[in-house]
């Protein structure tokens, strides 16, 4: 065998070898073993009778429709019985949901969190009564408005406009009187629980199942089932400051303060040595990600058609585009892998993005925890300022679900403020934000090939295909997998059983209650990493800042201008027809 062969061989070798030696490809392993197991658990089990409920739901929503030219009462009691119809409500999925779920809410002692008995459960049912009836009576009034209303309207035979229109907005206040009153029935149903056995059943799964992974990377998974209890513990923490009522009122999530438990230890006593091998951000959080591909379903992307691609493909990469050019031309950002983390994570989605955005142009992890503390802090501001302009300005709800979903970062947050207006804006947030999700694999790859151009290639040096593989972010192979497989899955099924088994089954009743518990040890091991000596430099100036600012100020106007043009001057029946 010559040499060059022999070197041939020895890269064949190598990235053969990656397939069980990099932590991409192991994020991809592990992702799709739960997706894996997620489907076999829950697909067999259909709710009793499920096909013949929807067959039944789905004819009265369409004879619904024929008859006016809006949504009426019928058809939205119809489509709430279907969308009753759900995997997670069955007795097998409700122990699933226990077992991986995170403390509950608590106000004044955060033992609540975990432990409740029977008569501290049914004291709570009773005093959550009288707040469900009065909500129940503002519904039924709600209700019989609706009902004169739609009853003037098919009297008139449905042709007078200001009679539809009428109907149409009485109705609307109906539904947000319903749900309302479900929110507050469901406080009414609680029960006892013990959760510390079943958190700690779950602390062992999840280090058994990354220390699988890492005993095949590094051969040291003893050295990670040692300090990932830390990890952990710091992880129910931070949900627990989370549940707490005030905190939930004022939207600081789980994220806040996952990272700032950890800063808190890393600039104090520091992280302890026996704990860093526990800290795995990056293989934590991607395979969370690859998880999230799988709740990225097509068929709910095109249910709101080309204006919220518009919204979501067009203006996202403008933004990205300009605030990176703005950094490095402007503010003279010394960091370019900063400039564009930050840019990626204000514009696309987040922190899945920055994360995506991060690997693949080799930023520094001091960059990335700065980029997602920017993002916290303005998630958090944003998510409760812009329901409350819209409510202010009366700007039409799918406006500004659409406003909203483009530009506030995370995807919880969207659905939050969109669930502050009604069920119009939260359904256009929510998706406007899931198309925008899409994009982490697009813009990873696109970042991937832009640096190896601009900054690691040399002068009159081509770049190749190979160095470009290289640096591509792998996991994002397996979020985008995830997503075409459930894609279709859904598709196959068809859009109500797919909602209730696929998206209400193995994803919202399985994967992702792993995935969120990925996250919320990623942003520890971002916080038990990260010390403020070494960020100080990169607030010189206030840079960082200045660049979030103004890049998310023209996400903002763009995002508005667009939606707006999208939804009532090009496709105004589209908008009608939500």
């Amino acid at each position: 065998m010559t040499e060059a062969s022999e070197i041939i061989t020895d890269k064949a070798e190598c990235k053969l070898s990656d397939l069980w030696k990099k932590e991409d490809y192991w994020a991809i392993w592990l992702g799709a073993i739960l997706l894996l197991v997620g489907s076999v658990i829950f697909l067999p089990r259909q709710p009793e009778n499920m096909y013949e409920k929807i067959a039944a739901a789905e004819s009265t929503m369409q004879a619904e429709a024929a008859v006016a030219p809006f949504k009426t009462i019928g058809w939205h009691k119809a489509n709430d019985a279907k969308d009753k119809i759900k995997a997670t409500d069955q007795p097998f999925a409700k122990k699933i949901a226990a077992f991986l779920g995170k403390p509950h809410g608590w106000k004044n002692n955060p033992l609540d969190a975990f432990i409740r008995d029977e008569a501290t459960a049914e004291a709570k049912s009773a005093k959550a009564m009288p707040a469900y009836e009065e909500a129940k009576a503002k519904e039924d009034m709600a209700l019989a408005v609706a009902t004169a209303a739609q009853t003037a309207a098919a009297a008139a035979n449905y042709q007078e406009a200001s009679l539809n229109q009428a109907a149409k907005d009485a109705i609307g206040q109906w539904r947000n009187t319903h749900r309302a009153a479900s929110a507050a029935k469901k406080k009414t149903k609680n029960h006892a629980y013990n959760q510390f056995p079943s958190l700690i059943g779950l602390g062992i799964v999840l280090a058994l199942l990354f220390a699988f992974g890492l005993q095949f990377m590094t051969g040291n998974a003893g050295a990670f089932l040692k300090g990932f209890g830390a990890v952990f513990f710091l992880a129910i923490l931070a949900y627990l400051a989370a549940s707490q009522g005030t905190m939930k009122e004022y939207g600081i999530g789980y994220a806040a303060w996952a990272i700032l438990f950890g800063l808190i230890i890393s600039n104090t006593i520091g992280t302890p040595q026996w704990v860093m091998p526990a800290v795995q951000t990056e293989f934590y959080i991607k395979t969370g990600l690859v998880l999230l591909g799988a709740e990225i379903l097509f068929g709910k992307i095109l249910s709101i058609g080309i204006p919220g691609i518009f919204v979501a493909w067009v203006v996202t990469p403008i933004v990205l585009v300009t605030t990176f050019i703005f950094g490095q031309k402007v503010l003279k950002m010394p960091s370019a892998t900063l400039n564009m983390t930050i840019s990626a994570d204000m514009s696309v989605c987040g922190v899945s993005a920055a994360i995506a955005t991060a690997a693949a142009c080799r930023a520094k992890k001091e960059e990335l925890t700065l980029a997602v503390g920017l993002s916290l802090v303005f998630t958090s501001i944003m998510m409760i300022v812009m329901p409350a302009v819209i409510k202010a300005t009366n700007m039409d709800h799918v406006l500004g679900g659409a406003w909203m979903g483009g530009t506030i970062d995370a995807t919880g947050a969207v659905a939050a403020a969109g669930a502050f207006l009604s069920e119009r804006a939260l359904y256009v947030a929510a998706t406007i934000k899931m198309i925008q999700n899409v994009l982490i694999g697009v813009i990873a790859f696109c970042v991937a090939v832009y640096w190896c151009a601009k900054y690691d290639a040399a002068p009159g040096q081509k770049i190749s295909a190979m160095e470009i593989w290289y640096r591509f972010p792998k996991f994002v192979l397996g979020f985008l997998a995830a997503s075409i497989i459930f894609s279709s899955l859904y598709a196959a099924m068809g859009e109500s059983a797919g909602y209730a088994m696929v998206d209400h089954g193995v994803l919202r009743g399985f994967t992702r209650n792993f995935r969120g518990w990925f996250f919320c040890l990623a942003f520890v091991s971002i916080g038990l990493a990260t010390n403020f000596r070494e960020l100080k430099h990169h607030f010189a100036g206030g840079k960082p800042l200045i660049l979030y600012v103004c890049g998310q100020t023209l996400n903002l106007i763009l995002t508005l201008v667009m939606a707006y043009i999208m939804f009532f001057l090009v496709f105004p029946d589209i908008t009608a027809s939500i």
